[in-house]
This record gives structure tokens, C-alpha cells and sequence, in this order.
């Protein structure tokens, strides 16, 4: 099992969270007679279907869509959880994505305000439909999408790559059979914390307050001012190590935290600026850590599709390009997410023969930033003072 989550359990998965429920709050378990991820919640509400999505049971339940019995049951005997499907009302097979679960029930399409006659699809974690909605239009090109990352940027990121193989390693999730488009390996890494972490230093630093749009505005119109001045060198002596929630990876380290180097006594809102900045920058370095760790283990990423909250910064949709030394693509549909999920729909509805049909036909391109050699020496000083942070910090976590 253990070999298809990257070699390390995180607590976001749902096994974690069911070990918990059990031995805290025993009564609720003991009464429990099903228990879902919210994908399947939501189309259990809307059709009455017990069915189960191959992409949130692959992803989060230890389920092995590769092989013919998909559970481990010994895995569960082993961790307390033995009689799971007796409370949980686990089926043995899980449905592919965008297998017709069935029609709406009256209640639902009352509720919604819509026909009876909706089919309902088996659907995908929120992040998952978002690759969907950027690397759909991959779809079939087997040896072609292992070059294309889906980076779904928001309070957090999520990366995720697709083969036609396995590529099995630590500090990165999967890979998954079958937990996006059809046929294909997924596997899955991200951030913690990314735009949070812009948020919390706004709220943190004293010249700054409250880290709505018009303030993240601000402070971008502000660096594009001072790197008018001062060109790459902005703040080049300060650093920030992102992990101020963790590693997720490659790390997998959910004890990890973060690191800056390199503060003054200065309180300006230049002084903010220039951390924001540099924060960034950090932001987009853990980018190149989880693309590195990628490309060392089979895949051969040289394009990332950048989807949600990030595409609305241009600090971070820069940095993207040339922190990474990749092209950079950013969806024409402002809801990547609703997209993929309509690729979903559509599958279900019959409008296509399968899920890679709709996803060839509605997936709508994107803008194209390439990026800038000239940037590549600035940041490749930076990469390696992260790489010597990390090492630092394990020595300095390390002393007794």
C-alpha cells in the first residue's frame, strides 16, 4: 500500500483521519453505517448511489485500481481499522471517472431546481478536476503528457504529473491508476501552505494589515517599481524556506517549518514589499524541488499549466516561468476546476463516447509564457541557497 502513496501515510488521507475517529469519538464509529469522501457524499445525495469514485478511493482510501482486488484488507486488520466495511458500506470495485452513477432523485433535483432526468457522474477531488481542466487536452497523447505538470495554485498548491507508467518514490503521492484520465499513472505532490503564506506575511509584517486583492495589488505594483531599480538584485541577500505548514514534498515532512535569512530592523512597507518578494520567490523555488524530484524519478516536465488564485499574480505567474526554467501555461477558462468537472458531466451525460472524447473537445488552450534566460544565473544563486537552507535546517534539527 504504501508503495502507491509515495512511502509515507500524510494525515490528509483518509485512513488517518478514520484511525482517529475510531479511537476518539468510538459511539459515532460503532454507529456509523457509511462513511464517504465528499465526492462520493455528494453523489450519494444526489442520486442515493453507494458508489464510490475510483479517483477519491485511489487517492485518499489505499484503494489499488491496478490490481484485480483493490483493497488490502490485511492493511486495515493491521491498523485498527478491520471491520471498516462493515461501518463504511465500501464497495469492492470503485467507479471509474465518469462512469454514470445515475439520474438526479426528486429531492435532489428539487433542491437544485434542475430536471430529473441529470445524470450524475463519478467525480474527482476538487484539485484532480482542475488537471482534468488544464491537461485534458492531452488526453490519449500518452507519451506526450509526461512532459505537462497541472499546478493548481491557491491557499495551498497541488501538482500533479500523468504517465502510462508507474513512477513509484518517496515525497510525492501515487502514483494512482486511473485517478484522473483513464489509463494513466498520477502522480501528485504540492505546497502546504503558498498563498497563505502571502497572506500571513502581509498580516505579520507591521507595515502591512489585511491581505485582500487590493493589498496583494499594491505591494506587486510596488516591487515592480523597486526591481525597475534594482533589476534581480531585489533583496537579494534575504530567503525564505516556504515551509511555514510543512513539506507535503518531496520532503513529506509535515513537521518541517519555514525559514528566513536575512532580516533588518526595517519596518517600511518597502521593507514588506521586499519580503513579499522574496517569499515568492521561495514559493516558486519549492516548485523547481517537487519538478526536480519529478524529472529524477521518469518524467520529463518542461511545461507547468497553472490554474486558480496564483493566475491573478504576476509576481508568482513570472517567478513560475523563471524559477523553473519551464514554459509556462495559463488556462483561457477562468474555472479550470468547473471545466474538468464539466468534462465529467459530459462523460456521464452520454455527449461523449468517454472521458477523453470530452476532454479533447471542451479543453480550451491557454496563454503561453516562456521562460526568461536571462532571469535563469539570478535564480539558480537562490535555488542553491534553498537547497543549503534545507540542509542547514535538518543540522540545526538534528542538534541534542
Amino acid at each position: 500500500v504504501l508503495n502507491y502513496i509515495g512511502g509515507v501515510m500524510s494525515p490528509e488521507m483518509a485512513t488517518p483521519k478514520l484511525m482517529w475517529l475510531k479511537r476518539n469519538l468510538p459511539q459515532t464509529w460503532n454507529e456509523a453505517g457509511y462513511l464517504f469522501d465528499l465526492t462520493d457524499f455528494l453523489t450519494w445525495q444526489a442520486t442515493g448511489s453507494l458508489a464510490r469514485s475510483q479517483c477519491t478511493l485511489t487517492a485518499k482510501w489505499t484503494y489499488l485500481a491496478h490490481e484485480e482486488t483493490g483493497w488490502r484488507r490485511d492493511f486495515f486488520e493491521l491498523v485498527g481499522l478491520g471491520d471498516l466495511f462493515e461501518h463504511g458500506n465500501l464497495p469492492e470495485k470503485a467507479s471509474p471517472v465518469g462512469t454514470d452513477i445515475g439520474r438526479l432523485t426528486a429531492q435532489a433535483a428539487a433542491e437544485l431546481g434542475l430536471s430529473e432526468k441529470c445524470r450524475v457522474g463519478a467525480g474527482v477531488i476538487d484539485a484532480y478536476a482542475g488537471a482534468l481542466g488544464v491537461l485534458g487536452g492531452f488526453a490519449g497523447d500518452e507519451q506526450d503528457i509526461g512532459r505537462h505538470l497541472a499546478l493548481i495554485a491557491g491557499t495551498s498548491s497541488c501538482v500533479m504529473a500523468m504517465s502510462p507508467d508507474p513512477q513509484p518514490f518517496a515525497g510525492v503521492w501515487g502514483p494512482y491508476y486511473g485517478a484522473a484520465l483513464p489509463r494513466l499513472w498520477l502522480s501528485e505532490g504540492g505546497q502546504s501552505a503558498t498563498g497563505a503564506l502571502l497572506d500571513h506575511i502581509i498580516r505579520w509584517h507591521g507595515a502591512g494589515g489585511e491581505p485582500d486583492a487590493a493589498m496583494h495589488a499594491k505591494i506587486a505594483r510596488r516591487v515592480a517599481e523597486l526591481r525597475a531599480t534594482e533589476g534581480d538584485n531585489l533583496a537579494a541577500r534575504l530567503h525564505v524556506l516556504p515551509d511555514f505548514h510543512g513539506n507535503r514534498s518531496p520532503l513529506a515532512d509535515p513537521h518541517a517549518v519555514g525559514v528566513v535569512s536575512g532580516l533588518t530592523l526595517d519596518s517600511s512597507f518597502d521593507s514588506l514589499c521586499k519580503l513579499y518578494w522574496r517569499t515568492a520567490v521561495g514559493i516558486a523555488l519549492g516548485v523547481r524541488h517537487v519538478l526536480e524530484a519529478l524529472n529524477e524519478n521518469g518524467y520529463l516536465i518542461d511545461t507547468l499549466h497553472v490554474t486558480g488564485g496564483h493566475t491573478k499574480n504576476p509576481l508568482l505567474m513570472e517567478l513560475y516561468a523563471d524559477a523553473t526554467g519551464c514554459t509556462v501555461i495559463e488556462p483561457l477558462a477562468d474555472e479550470a476546476v468547473l471545466l474538468g468537472t464539466g468534462m465529467i458531466a459530459a462523460t456521464a451525460a452520454g455527449l461523449f463516447p468517454d472521458l477523453n472524447a470530452a476532454c479533447l473537445a471542451m479543453q480550451q488552450g491557454g496563454r503561453t509564457r516562456p521562460s526568461n534566460p536571462k532571469s535563469s544565473g539570478r535564480f539558480e544563486r537562490d535555488y542553491k541557497v534553498f537547497l543549503e537552507m534545507h540542509r542547514q535546517r535538518r543540522m540545526l534539527d538534528a542538534i541534542r
